[in-house]
């Protein structure tokens, strides 16, 4: 990576593969379906990260997997966004990987982000960072509603937080939260938000886009995700 500024903001995905991508939901609306889904997912993610005012100092990457699928990557994502490919298969060594890579690089803060939340909120974004350019040392930790997160940003490298970790429990964010008790960091927890991983999430993005939703609200316009399921109309949750 070459040398950079400002606040990076990866998003931590899989290149979009009929038959690998979203596979949970692939068994209820079909594997290609659930592929076009994933790229839609990742489109308006980047949007959200486009969204974030220019003049705090930001630039969007995708942390990406598996070798090979940069094409595709490159298609998906805006131009000025750059390319990391993830350290290992373990989740932990993934973001561990990323954030000191995005450090090293010279970004004076990171975020990782899933790439599965379409209508997550660029203010949200914003907030971290903010959060992050305040003195002294910090972790700001979006909550998914899974019991994992959706965001997690600093400004230092420290692998405790992604060690003793039981990646895809609902323990993930609490235990996050203790291994940064454990070392002294700061945390600040941003309202909670969610991924769409499988059927019943499907129905909660359904219903955001609706405008039906009452526990996610202030979302973003999601234009890709939006468009795909007005023009399939047979995907149903």
């Amino acid at each position: 990576m070459m040398e950079v500024g400002g606040a990076a903001i990866g998003i931590v995905c899989k290149a979009p593969q009929p038959g690998r991508s979203k596979t949970r939901l692939a068994h209820a609306i079909g594997a290609a379906a659930a592929c076009e889904l994933s790229a839609c997912f990742l489109r308006d993610v980047a949007a959200a990260i486009e969204a974030v005012p220019e003049m705090l100092g930001r630039r969007g990457y995708g942390v990406y997997a598996p070798a090979g699928t940069e094409g595709i990557m490159r298609q998906l994502l805006p131009p000025g966004f750059g390319l990391l490919l993830q350290a290992g298969d373990d989740l932990g060594h993934v973001l561990i990987g990323a954030t000191r890579a995005f450090l090293s690089a010279g970004h004076d803060c990171m975020l990782l982000v899933n790439g599965d939340s379409p209508t997550l909120p660029p203010r949200l974004l914003t907030q971290a960072i903010e959060i992050l350019r305040q003195p002294g040392d910090h972790m700001v930790l979006g909550p998914a509603s899974d019991g994992g997160y959706y965001l997690i940003g600093l400004k230092h490298p420290h692998p405790q937080l992604f060690e003793r970790i039981a990646w895809g429990t609902d323990s993930v964010a609490r235990a996050t939260c203790e291994r940064a008790a454990e070392i002294g960091l700061a945390t600040t927890l941003l309202a909670e938000w969610y991924d769409v991983d499988d059927v019943q999430t499907l129905r909660w993005l359904q219903e955001e886009l609706l405008g039906r939703s009452t526990r996610f609200r202030g979302g973003g316009f999601a234009a890709a995700s939006r468009a795909f399921l007005k023009a399939a109309p047979q995907i149903s949750a």
